[in-house]
């Protein structure tokens, strides 16, 4: 099957049985290379999980070579949260393609992010009709509080991990976003790291890949 979003898909070694999926988002300017650099590690924990990891639908302007989720060249919150809901429709359709090629429910699927993608995972896990396995998010926030308020129609557990020192998206986002789910009544836990800027260090790899098997 041809997918809407031009993705690396990582399938079980020797054709094991697929029960369960990983779709991992990039952040702002990379790829589905860049992020599929998780599933290294975690494919040998979980053998029967194919690792899907798509390209933004749009090409970044700040770097052609890689993709963005919604543009950020505009500081205007109502400009950002509408191309990322446009985003989040784009990534809904693409998870139900994956749903019928692989033959899979939402609750066998983790929808996990950095940055950006983490920040598309929240709003698409948590405004779809029913819960995923999980969202795990990585250095990422909540794009608007109220609008995703009056969205969310599921609880699914969240995962949320940041770095005490990031300055392109700071950690203080990471303490919002954790009110902003208690408050919604979906259960979140939050891990900061210490001396750890913006990217994915080996301790939040591993904390991210032992959370997930707990739900799978």
């Amino acid at each position: 099957m041809t997918f809407s979003l031009n993705s690396i898909i990582i399938k079980p070694e020797n054709g094991v049985e697929i029960n369960n999926a990983i779709i991992l988002l990039h952040g702002y300017g990379g790829d589905g290379k860049d992020i599929s650099m998780l599933s290294l590690n975690w494919k040998r924990h979980m053998p029967n999980t194919v690792f899907i990891c798509p390209n933004g639908h749009e090409t970044c302007p700040i770097n052609p070579s890689g993709y963005q989720w919604f543009d950020l060249t505009k500081e205007d919150p109502d400009y950002i949260l509408d191309q990322s809901i446009k985003a989040e429709n784009k990534i809904k359709q693409f998870i139900e393609e994956i749903k019928k090629e692989f033959n899979l429910t939402h609750n066998q699927i983790c929808l996990s992010g950095f940055s950006q993608g983490s920040m598309m995972s929240l709003n698409v896990g948590l405004t779809a009709k029913e819960n995923f396995a999980c969202i795990v998010g990585f250095s990422g926030k909540i794009i608007d509080q109220n609008n995703l308020k009056n969205r969310i129609k599921n609880s699914t557990n969240v995962l949320l991990i940041h770095g005490d020192i990031d300055k392109v998206v700071p950690s203080t986002y990471l303490l919002e976003a954790k009110d902003f789910l208690i408050r919604n009544n979906v259960k979140v836990q939050t891990l900061l790291i210490k001396n750890c800027d913006h990217h994915i260090p080996i301790e939040a790899s591993s904390t991210a890949l032992n959370y997930i098997l707990k739900k799978f």
